[in-house]
């Protein structure tokens, strides 16, 4: 749990069973509900040993991964696992909604409305809206990380996938394609990305994958990368030279569902292209130290610590690392949903308005988005609940918890437990720990093997 001093200082984290200690005793009283912090009211800074965290970031298009840890000697241990959930995606769809409805308004029988994209420029550095967006909120995480806990550095991995390169589909000869095996970095990383780290055929993971063309190289099949995908040992043999339709007549649902996400365009790979360097700009500027590493330095640490793969415990392996001791057992997902709209009505199919929506956005001192908590005695209802609270103005709420949406709370009966700031919050078990790594003989962090 993170914990404040007396003046709202950050110090070190704590463990739950302590945080509840000090609260029982009155030491201490809550000062955020999600995610929790308490703030001591019987000690300083100036009173405390503080040795500092630091914060690991694995940056993704859909998903970024933020680890609180402790560094002693280079082994870490974990205190915070966050999962970012981006809203990029709902950005890019809304934008396109906007720029149809422009579209159709200047061409139908109505009122002329000349187009303004002639006269319009974009600065050097420019992002758009939904690439942005995934920087600004990272970045705002780990602003919020540095007020509750004392972070002295950041290590984020800098993701580098060679787009271009995996277009353009460089010819697999001599040792890379006879080693089977995934061996070119871009192409391996990003095809146990797309297909899921299974095979595409029989869907087995946990076994060792083979590159193998769609459409067979003796058949007129190319290398690039939209005609790759992972086979395990067994189908590889099998399908051999043979076309992917014959080898596969008997499934037509997943003969079509290969040749579906083959043609995949490499939209999340350009996302974390494109912010990768706005991000370790935008950490820079914070004045904390950045430390950044590779992709491949993060999977080379988590074979070694025998770690699953996951958002957040690949931001704990992120950069120079020589042991794993223990990582924390629930990861705290943060949805990015929004502080709502300003637009004030909703439109019809064809983007003119057809409801107009109520100014005030409070209603008995409530807001949408609000974090409550509910306790109905009887009733069909009857339980608590907590979650996120969508107002009405009747006083009637939906409260969305983590099981569903529980519709026609009375206002009566909901509690605040905080306001609304732009995300949602729900939580999952993490991955357990399988064993520790020792730091080898060669030292920690330092790579022997062929990887």
């Amino acid at each position: 749990m993170f914990v404040l001093d007396k003046r709202g200082h950050p110090l070190d984290p704590c463990h739950p069973a302590r945080a509840r200690r000090l609260l029982a005793a009155g030491r201490a009283v809550v000062a955020r509900h999600t995610p929790f912090v308490i703030r001591l009211k019987d000690r300083t800074v100036a009173d405390s040993t503080v040795t500092g965290v630091r914060v690991g970031i694995d940056p993704g298009s859909k998903h970024t991964g933020l680890a609180v840890f402790t560094d002693h000697d280079s082994n870490r241990t974990g205190r915070y696992a966050l999962q970012l959930d981006h809203r990029g995606a709902l950005i890019r769809d809304k934008l396109t909604a906007r720029s149809h409805y422009r579209r159709r308004r200047r061409s139908a029988n109505l009122r002329y409305r000349s187009p303004r994209f002639l006269n319009r420029t974009k600065p050097k550095g420019w992002l758009a809206p939904s690439s942005r967006h995934r920087v600004d909120t990272t970045l705002s995480w780990v602003t919020r990380l540095t007020r509750w806990a004392p972070v002295t550095a950041v290590h984020v991995e800098r993701v580098a996938f060679d787009t271009h390169a995996l277009s353009a589909g460089k010819p697999l000869e001599g040792v890379e394609y006879q080693q089977g095996t995934l061996a070119g970095y871009e192409v391996r990383e990003y095809l146990l990305a797309t297909w899921g780290r299974a095979c595409a055929y029989c869907g087995a993971s946990g076994v060792p994958l083979n590159l193998d063309h769609i459409h067979p190289r003796s058949r007129g099949g190319s290398d690039r990368i939209s005609n790759l995908t992972l086979a395990c040992i067994g189908c590889n043999q099998a399908k051999n030279a043979t076309p992917v339709e014959e080898f596969l007549k008997g499934k037509p649902a997943l003969l079509a569902k290969i040749l579906k996400q083959a043609k995949t365009p490499l939209r999340d790979a350009a996302a974390v292209n494109t912010t990768r360097w706005a991000l370790w700009r935008a950490l820079v500027a914070t004045g904390l130290p950045v430390a950044t590493s590779s992709g491949g330095r993060t999977k080379w640490n988590r074979s070694r610590t025998q770690a699953p793969k996951s958002h957040t415990l690949d931001a704990l392996h992120v950069g120079h690392l020589g042991g794993v001791t223990a990582w924390p057992s629930t990861v705290l997902v943060v949805k990015a949903t929004g502080r709502g709209t300003y637009a004030r009505t909703r439109t019809d199919r064809y983007g003119f308005p057809r409801l107009r929506l109520p100014r005030t956005k409070q209603v008995k001192g409530f807001a949408t988005g609000d974090l409550v908590r509910t306790v109905v005695s009887s009733g069909k209802k009857t339980g608590v609940h907590c979650g996120r609270v969508a107002v009405r103005t009747t006083g009637s709420f939906n409260i969305t918890t983590r099981h569903g949406t529980v519709q026609g709370i009375g206002h009566r009966h909901v509690r605040l437990l905080q306001r609304a700031d732009g995300y949602g919050y729900t939580t999952h078990p993490e991955t357990r720990h399988r064993a520790p790594f020792p730091p080898g003989p060669e030292g920690p962090g330092l790579h022997t093997g062929g990887n």
